[in-house]
């Protein structure tokens, strides 16, 4: 498959920031999904950390590789999240919510004393906006959310916003683990990131969307020889 190595080098190089006794936010995503093999591997050999989980898949990816998971409910502090991204543009700005995760991988973001992200070069991007954006939303009304995230996006300065609703392999919508559907945005170009999001965010029915601005700290981008990590 296309730009494996570079994946695999990209979570090797993000195992190097586990430290002994850490909490670490599991990211979801083909990229993701290296970083739990290697932290199982490591764990093996004795690493003592405690994951957390940011999607249902990741969960039960864990825990068939041993490693030993806490409810978000019982978190205190999460030192360290590693995750993938859909987008990342050179000032760490990142859309995500490829796999459907993106409010639970942003809670734990959030939560997170650092996040680094790990992708392969096809994900680096000069301008955020050629993958659909995902916005989560809730059922009731989700047309006329729909509606107004078309609006957010124009006002936002994207000429010619597409929205789309997930579906899972048919007609019906796919239902994320929180319950909520998710909007593809077709944008092309976003021109101003953290304008779009902070207008998406003051739309009643949005739960959560894929723009995650000043979050991501650290980058690693995997390459076929290594890694290149980007401090931010």
């Amino acid at each position: 498959m296309a730009f494996e190595k570079e994946k695999e080098n990209a979570a090797a190089a993000a195992i190097e920031f586990v430290e002994d006794g850490m909490t670490v936010g599991l990211g979801t995503g083909s990229t993701a999904k290296f970083f739990v093999e290697m932290l199982a591997e490591e764990i093996a050999d004795g690493l003592m950390v405690k994951g957390v989980p940011t999607s249902e898949d990741t969960r039960r990816l864990a825990e068939s590789l041993g490693v030993p998971l806490l409810p978000i409910e019982h978190v205190d502090r999460i030192h360290l999240t590693v995750d993938g991204a859909d987008e990342v543009d050179g000032d760490a700005q990142l859309i995500k919510g490829g796999g459907a995760a993106l409010l639970r991988e942003k809670i734990i973001a959030n939560a997170s004393d650092l996040m680094v992200v790990i992708a392969d070069p096809s994900k680096v991007v000069d301008v955020l906006g050629a993958f659909p954006l995902p916005v989560e939303v809730t059922p009731f009304g989700y047309t006329i959310t729909a509606k107004k995230v078309f609006d957010a996006l124009k006002a936002a300065g994207v000429i010619r916003p597409k929205i789309d609703v997930r579906t899972a392999g048919g007609s019906k919508p796919l239902v994320t683990d929180g319950g909520n559907y998710i909007l593809d945005c077709q944008c092309g170009v976003i021109p101003d990131a953290p304008k779009a999001a902070a207008l998406l965010s003051n739309v009643p029915g949005v739960v959560e969307h894929g723009l995650f601005i000043g979050m991501a700290r650290t980058v690693i981008v995997g390459d076929e020889d290594g890694a290149s990590v980007i401090e931010h």
